[in-house]
């Protein structure tokens, strides 16, 4: 089989590429190889994998907002109802967040982006149907809600695959950008949506699921026309049951339902508590989307502060701020103040946010600590970057139960006792305990991996 010689400003590096796209020689930690022709190839497939990770996550979202309109749509809801409806995509992007990182080495990444953004069409198209037939019931609408989690195992499989482009030093800058351009798609859909539906005068939900079809088709035709398959990224069964074996990938599943999990619960239930608690749908459509903005954002800036100072301490920092966040929304609803209320939850949108790359950083990190503990062979340290990825889809699956977990948490509160106050004073508690275990886990001095610089 003939190989495909890509010419760089350096010279001539082969890639021994095959039909397909695939590349079969792939060397990022050498400086050679990465000023030649590494960082030009591993910048175009980023910029593909961030706007089809983009428009999954703003499917993954999408019934985020609707709910906040589905009663003038004919739909009458309960809080709890319409909590549900926000948990259960991101119940269902978790539970799919491990096969898709499995499609990496079966299919190849860029043929997986191809279709995974295909598959968004069914959670767009459901939507449009559903929200003009209340008819229907609330099981069958919970059912298609459901489907919107294919937008969330898109995470998965996306970070997986850039994780093998880039050489370690840059990998938290650039697995961060990966990450918060999905993100970002979370208040892209939070923006978009109250606008989109009243174009013309009038009320037209189904608009909502509409305008993201042709969005998922340029997605999947720039993923087939842009992207590349590496033959390295193997992030097979093996790697994986290998992963599961460390503490680490344990712990740090842990802490990821912090930072993660809080960020896409928070951002799933946002828009729903400032109409439930304080009355202001009107805020809830005009300004919720600034706290996945904001926290989006944050996110490479939680990567390259980790890159500077270390991923751990970073995430006690932010584990600090979450939890001072969330006294401060428990004080705003006690007191009923809207103002305090905002601020706190975009105080906790940043600290989710700088929190999500510095953990994600650490993960990488960790991985290479290991491999270098193994003796740091050449093989050692590839299969340690398998192990790596493997645990990356464990990790970010498990996180991920915390956008599933956060808004039923809210609905159990509010059902039970009149007030989500009892679900913010877990929340409190729970990220202090996060706090601890990152320190005692990644910074206590001493440490391997405090020594390391996890």
């Amino acid at each position: 089989m003939t190989t495909l010689v890509e010419p760089a400003e350096s010279g001539e590096v082969d890639l021994r590429r095959r039909p397909g796209r695939w590349i079969g020689h792939w060397e990022p930690e050498d400086p050679a190889f990465w000023r030649a022709v590494g960082r030009r190839t591993a910048r175009r497939n980023l910029i593909f994998s961030i706007f089809a990770e983009h428009i999954g996550f703003s499917v993954w979202l999408l019934w985020s907002i609707v709910v906040v309109r589905l009663d003038d749509a004919g739909w009458q809801l309960t809080t709890s109802q319409a909590l549900w409806l926000t948990a259960l995509p991101s119940g269902v992007g978790a539970l799919l967040r491990l096969p898709y990182t499995f499609a990496v080495p079966v299919f190849g990444g860029r043929n997986w982006t191809v279709a995974s953004a295909l598959l968004l069409i069914v959670p767009c198209a459901g939507l449009a149907w559903a929200v003009s037939h209340p008819e229907i019931g609330y099981l069958p609408l919970m059912l298609i809600a459901a489907t919107a989690g294919l937008g969330g195992g898109n995470f998965a499989s996306s970070m997986a695959n850039i994780s093998f482009f880039y050489p370690e030093r840059e990998k938290g800058w650039a697995l961060g950008l990966n990450a918060a351009g999905g993100n970002i798609g979370v208040a892209v859909v939070q923006f978009l949506v109250p606008q989109v539906i009243v174009l013309g005068g009038g009320l037209a939900l189904a608009r909502a699921g509409l305008m993201y079809v042709p969005l998922a088709v340029a997605a999947a035709a720039c993923a087939y026309l842009f992207m590349d398959n590496l033959a390295e990224a193997k992030a097979d069964v093996g790697p994986v049951w290998s992963a599961l074996r460390h503490r680490d990938t344990w712990l740090m599943s842990l802490l990821y339902v912090g930072t993660f999990g809080s960020f896409i619960g928070y951002s799933a239930a946002f828009p729903t508590l400032l109409t439930s608690v304080f009355g202001r749908p009107d805020i809830a459509l005009g300004w919720a989307f600034l706290g996945a903005g904001v926290g989006s954002v944050c996110r490479p800036l939680g990567g390259r502060l980790s890159d500077a100072v270390g991923g751990a301490r970073v995430t006690v920092g932010s584990f600090a701020l979450m939890a001072a966040g969330a006294y401060a929304a428990l004080w705003s609803v006690e007191h009923r103040h809207l103002g305090v209320f905002f601020a706190a939850f975009m105080a906790l949108f940043v600290a989710t946010g700088i929190g999500n790359g510095s953990t994600y950083r650490m993960i990488s990190k960790i991985f290479r600590v290991k491999g270098e503990d193994l003796g740091g062979s050449p093989e050692t340290m590839l299969a340690m970057r398998r192990q790596a990825a493997g645990a990356l889809g464990v990790i970010s699956s498990v996180g991920a139960f915390g956008g599933f977990l956060v808004p039923i948490c809210y609905a159990w509160a509010k059902s039970t006792y009149g007030g989500i106050q009892p679900a913010l004073r877990f929340y409190l508690g729970f990220f202090v305990l996060l706090l601890v275990v990152t320190w005692v886990g990644y910074v206590r001095p001493g440490s391997r991996m405090a020594r390391a610089g996890v």
